[in-house]
């Protein structure tokens, strides 16, 4: 079963003795010495000044917002994973979508201006499968209308743009270390924040508002990362290099076979490329679904991303329509991309799709 990507494991061997010194010590949480070790080589690995790990990347995103003091309603994409929304409505604001752009698949800068009302407090923007937004632009509307931007970065682990990291735009970028991501940790993420005051603020919100031994001075909840994850995130960035070249070897050959056959996404000329998805847009979403079956029976579970499109999720109010978005949604599939995939596979998705068109 070839399912849209496969959790690299790094050597075993290696992580054993990580593991080793986590039994030898003991400390196996509350900001252990593997979390701080894997903080500090993130950020010189990946050029920004704080890392803060969490449990996930959904938790990284509500802990921004706490951070800023985010109130009222948040511009976003209608276009990303469900946590981008969800993550706001359970921390009590409204997310208002601003459509996208077709051929980016990024929010559209030109929408979100006419979205800001006295009640907007934040733009939530999504790099949307690694893919750089347009930064300069929104950074522009955000200081225009005194606002807040985090971004989900989720996707946009190791992306450059204009020579430095893209992860230093915003008042604060997030990032999920989930399993299925090209870096991860199991279950994790982090915060990347300039603001060495709201990097405090930030290590006692996720440690249930506790600042020191007598003093809790907000509101917090426990998004810790523990030793074990940590552990495995070591490993990891040893072996990035490899999984980078592999995942653009995949990229390549994809690129080179179905260039004429289906719509890529159009990259950001300013960013860098880290191969972490592989989408396509059909013309209909007659194609994809059948695309989507004949794959299936040969045991090839590409994916929806994404599908549906948030604007339509039953919880929000009020109702809001984002055609662009709808439209990509029911049309885009991301086909399998991982280091261990085979030009074998590949060449087989590449041929359904070819029979199929």
């Amino acid at each position: 079963m070839i399912n849209v990507t496969k959790t690299h494991l790094p050597s075993k061997e290696k992580y054993k003795k990580y593991i080793d010194e986590i039994y030898a010590n003991g400390w196996v949480t509350n900001n252990g010495p593997m979390v701080k070790q894997l903080e500090k080589r993130l950020a010189k690995y990946l050029g920004v000044k704080n890392v803060v790990l969490v449990a996930n990347g959904t938790a990284a995103l509500e802990i921004a917002y706490r951070t800023l003091d985010i109130k009222g309603v948040a511009v976003t994409t209608p276009f990303s994973f469900v946590a981008t929304t969800s993550s706001l409505v359970t921390n009590g604001l409204l997310p208002i979508f601003a459509d996208i752009d077709p051929d980016t698949l990024n929010i559209d800068p030109h929408n979100i201006e006419a979205l800001i009302t006295p009640h907007t407090s934040a733009i939530v923007p999504v790099h949307v499968f690694g893919n750089a937004c347009d930064v300069e632009a929104i950074d522009k509307i955000a200081k225009k209308h005194n606002l807040k931007v985090i971004y989900d970065a989720a996707h946009a682990f190791d992306v450059d743009y204009k020579g430095e990291s893209l992860l230093n735009y915003g008042d604060i970028s997030t990032l999920s270390f989930h399993a299925t991501k090209l870096f991860h940790t199991i279950e994790g993420g982090a915060l990347i924040i300039n603001d060495d005051n709201l990097v405090e603020k930030a290590r006692y919100l996720i440690n249930f508002g506790i600042e020191n031994a007598e003093s809790i001075p907000e509101l917090g909840t426990n998004a810790k990362m523990n030793e074990f994850e940590a552990a495995m995130g070591l490993c990891m960035l040893d072996e990035m290099d490899t999984i980078f070249q592999k995942r653009k070897e995949v990229t390549v050959l994809y690129e080179k076979e179905l260039h004429n056959i289906v719509k890529f996404q159009k990259q950001n000329e300013n960013a860098s490329k880290n191969y972490s998805y592989f989408p396509v847009i059909f013309k209909s979403e007659e194609q994809l679904l059948d695309v989507k079956q004949a794959l299936a029976e040969k045991g090839i579970y590409p994916r929806r991303y994404f599908y549906p499109s948030l604007d339509t999720l039953n919880y929000i109010e009020p109702k809001q329509y984002c055609p662009v978005s709808r439209d990509i949604s029911e049309k885009i599939l991301c086909l399998p991309i991982f280091p261990e995939l085979t030009e074998k596979v590949q060449m087989e998705i590449v041929t359904v799709i070819k029979d199929h068109l």
